[in-house]
């Protein structure tokens, strides 16, 4: 092969790769939705509470391309498909200024939200972008709705040896995140999950939440080969970007979300419903 036929050949391919990933990137990328599971073993998680399945939920960001209420009604069925015991809602369902959304009233996202079906409940915080809409009127609407917005409070969920308590932490940016007074709820010894928005926090927390769920990295909504993600808003960088972090014996889950924001844009990144299986002997 001749060197211009190479040169040709190269730039049709470079051509190729790019428009696939833009199309990966744009097109499919935030609309390929993935159910993942993930086993996590927290310290002292009892045995009645092995196998425990939470599914966790954040950044939904309804009126996102791609992300309209019959596309959050899909999620919410898939959900259900997973058979969780517990459902935990960390933050972010309405937008503000993404590229191509739609603005969609957080009681819409709510009421279709309140047909999650999990036998130990389902619980919420308020993430940034709630805040910034009207952290009151978007409590409002999931509290009509019958989902219970658990900010700064801890409730204790289930019965007998099949119980534990789940803390809401509100957000860290616009939040007070008074985690102690939603420890000060918890009244005995048994287990807590904290859910809150901004994973962040998660350094200051007490060792007596067994476990921390989070949201709102969205996982970067980009992760480049041998590269990583360019864009994560933390101040630790990629360390708290996406997924199961242990530090100090103290555990924390980050799921990358299901919507978009500012960009509508997840290129290896898909939106996902996580899964956490808890299993005793941590």
């Amino acid at each position: 092969m001749t060197r211009r036929r190479l040169v040709i050949s190269a730039f049709i391919g470079a051509t190729v790769l790019g428009l696939a990933a833009l199309y990966q990137g744009f097109v499919s990328g935030p609309r390929d939705l993935v159910v993942r599971t993930v086993e996590i073993a927290p310290p002292g998680w009892p045995d009645a509470l092995d196998g425990l399945r939470v599914a966790v939920l954040s950044d939904i960001h309804t009126g996102a391309p791609g992300l309209g209420p019959s596309r959050l009604e899909q999620v919410v069925r898939e959900t259900n498909a997973a058979r969780p015991d517990l459902v935990l809602l960390a933050g972010d369902y309405v937008i503000q200024g993404v590229r191509g959304g739609t603005f969609v009233p957080p009681d819409e996202t709510a009421r279709r939200l309140a047909a999650l079906d999990a036998p130990l409940g389902c619980f919420a915080v308020l993430g940034n972008h709630d805040w910034w809409l009207d952290a009151g009127a978007v409590t409002d609407a999931f509290v009509e709705a019958g989902i219970p917005v658990i900010d700064d409070d801890a409730l204790a969920v289930g019965d007998g040896a099949r119980s534990l308590w789940v803390a809401g932490i509100s957000d860290l940016w616009e939040g007070e995140h008074d985690w102690e007074a939603a420890l000060a709820c918890v009244t005995d010894d048994r287990p807590v999950i904290a859910v809150t928005h901004n994973p962040d926090i998660f350094p200051e927390l007490s060792a007596r939440f067994a476990l921390t769920v989070a949201g709102h990295t969205h996982g970067g909504q980009v992760a480049l080969p041998f590269i990583g993600r360019p864009i994560v808003p933390s101040s630790y960088g990629q360390r708290y970007a996406i997924g199961h972090v242990v530090e100090d014996g103290r555990h924390l889950f980050v799921t990358p979300g299901i919507g978009t924001s500012i960009i509508p844009v997840r290129f290896r990144v898909p939106p996902e419903i996580s899964i956490l299986v808890l299993r005793a002997g941590g």
